[in-house]
């Protein structure tokens, strides 16, 4: 069996006021292999970047079971989660100043982390991590001088500086252009094929097809999965592939753990229901939805 880097399932999630509960998350079940690239996406308010969140050690889970990298989320002290979010993930935001401070440089930027954990060699291997994401040229500039994109290469190194074995990114493109997204998307990839397992929050449909693994969260739920189809995976090396414009991968719906299925709202809208009751029946193989016959 594959090893597993992050086990969810039943996850829930309730948000309290004095004067309403809000139900962010409600049941759901996930894993991602050790080694995945796997992009989630969703609309505003689906879950996905609470369950991101949870994943970062930044939320607790209301109720369900949540493991990564073989550590129990629900079970740890306040001193464990610190270690946690030290070692095992690491963080990229939108907002660059969430990782940027922006009155230092980006290579000590890169080492403000480092100085928290016991290894040697700290400015040596922020200089590495520099060039693996394509700044060592602006090792000296503040975040004042570099562009949004920059920012966020720079961002990318600071997250991986304690060698974190799960990196997490919430919406990590969008607040660049589209070539300046295309392009952060592909340093992921280039992270991902050189073993680190990567998990990205993104708005973007057409960007995450570029991503073999797809998760789609609907109301809480995973609603469907798309999947990189064979005669697309030896191409991702080619730069001339329109990949918002081509039909890169194949969707799956998800059956959760009681055996239920999320139907998207355009497809019941076609039925023109008049309340929420359908006929259900087996055909040649197929599980058939229709709108139920009158009297």
């Amino acid at each position: 069996m594959a090893e597993m880097m992050v086990q969810a399932e039943s996850l829930v999630k309730i948000y309290k006021t004095k004067e309403t509960e809000v139900l962010a998350l409600q049941g759901l079940d996930l894993s991602v292999e050790t080694g995945e690239l796997t992009a989630i996406i969703g609309n505003s308010g689906s879950g996905k970047s609470t369950f991101l969140n949870m994943i970062g050690g930044l939320d607790k889970p209301s109720a369900g079971k949540l493991f990564v990298d073989g550590k129990n989320l629900f079970t740890m002290t306040e001193k464990e989660l610190v270690s946690y979010k030290l070692e095992t993930v690491g963080f990229v935001w939108q907002n660059n100043g969430r990782n940027l401070l922006p009155y230092l440089s980006a290579l000590d930027n890169v080492m403000m982390p480092m100085h928290l954990s016991s290894g040697k060699n700290k400015r040596e291997k922020a200089l590495e991590l520099l060039e693996r994401v394509g700044m060592s040229h602006k090792k000296n500039n503040r975040m004042n001088m570099m562009s949004g994109g920059e920012q966020q290469r720079v961002a990318i190194a600071i997250a991986l500086a304690n060698n974190p074995k799960l990196l997490l990114a919430d919406e990590p493109t969008g607040s660049v252009d589209t070539a300046t997204a295309d392009a952060i998307f592909d340093l992921f990839r280039d992270l991902n094929k050189d073993g680190q397992t990567i998990l990205i929050v993104t708005h973007d449909i057409a960007l995450s097809k570029k991503v073999r693994r797809v998760v789609a969260i609907r109301d809480g739920k995973i609603s469907s999965e798309r999947i990189l189809k064979e005669s697309y995976a030896e191409r991702l090396k080619e730069s001339g592939v329109d990949w918002r414009a081509e039909d890169t991968q194949d969707e799956y719906a998800i059956l959760d753990r009681a055996n239920r299925v999320q139907i998207p709202a355009e497809l019941i809208a076609g039925l023109g229901l008049s309340d929420n009751k359908v006929s259900i029946s087996m055909r040649d193989g197929e599980i058939v939805i229709k709108k139920p016959e009158t009297e």
